[in-house]
């Protein structure tokens, strides 16, 4: 009885470690995510070999900077243009690579003048690549592997859960330090500005009562 309970034991730990290699195989496969500085009046673009017929996703969001705005543009090999977008502050687009070659993708902030933006972008390039070699066969899966598949398909949720709230967490933080900032400054504003006028109503009622003594002292005189 000892051996059937090896066996079982050995096949868990060998589908388990197939579940964990495609986890570390799926940022290789699925193509590029970034979060990069865009400075003002700059443009910087991208470029990713893509093979005809395979479907790919662009998704990207400002995270901070400005109005939380940026132009995007994505290019075919030919030069001609897919995607186009002024000013958005977050978009995804989806679309089938009609060609093979090199595609371009370009974000832009050449409309601000002082203000640097922060930008993720997440370009995912063809499907997910099998959890087992052998999981399109013809017979199914056991219920070991229908499990791990579940599994699998319910961490790339969380990772894409985290990262979307990592994005609104650093963009509500950057918000928060913005307004922090404004606050400051117009307090200080406000302190200047009272002790200017303390120090002009000072002077003033000083002026006041110079005047009259010297007034008085004519008069008596």
């Amino acid at each position: 009885s000892a051996r059937p309970h090896t066996r079982s034991m050995h096949g868990s730990l060998r589908v388990l470690l197939q579940v964990l290699w495609a986890q570390l195989l799926c940022g290789w496969v699925l193509g590029s995510e970034l979060t990069f500085e865009l400075p003002d009046n700059a443009k910087q673009c991208f470029y990713e070999d893509i093979i005809m017929g395979t479907k790919c996703t662009l998704e990207f969001q400002v995270v901070t900077g400005g109005h939380y705005d940026v132009d995007c543009r994505l290019e075919d090999p030919d030069g001609t243009t897919l995607y186009k977008e002024m000013k958005k502050q977050y978009d995804s687009f989806t679309f089938t690579a009609a060609k093979n070659g090199t595609y371009k993708f370009c974000f832009s902030n050449e409309f601000s003048t002082f203000t640097h933006k922060t930008v993720y972008f997440d370009f995912q390039v063809g499907d997910d690549p099998p959890l087992f070699p052998n999981e399109n066969r013809v017979t199914a899966l056991t219920q070991m592997e229908s499990a791990c598949v579940s599994i699998h398909e319910a961490l790339k949720s969380v990772i894409d859960y985290q990262t979307h709230f990592r994005l609104r967490e650093a963009q509500g933080r950057s918000r928060a330090e913005d307004l922090n900032t404004r606050v400051a400054f117009w307090s200080i504003g406000e302190a200047i500005i009272l002790l200017v006028v303390s120090i002009s109503q000072v002077v003033l009622l000083r002026s006041f009562f110079s005047d009259k003594k010297t007034t008085t002292t004519r008069v008596g005189s």
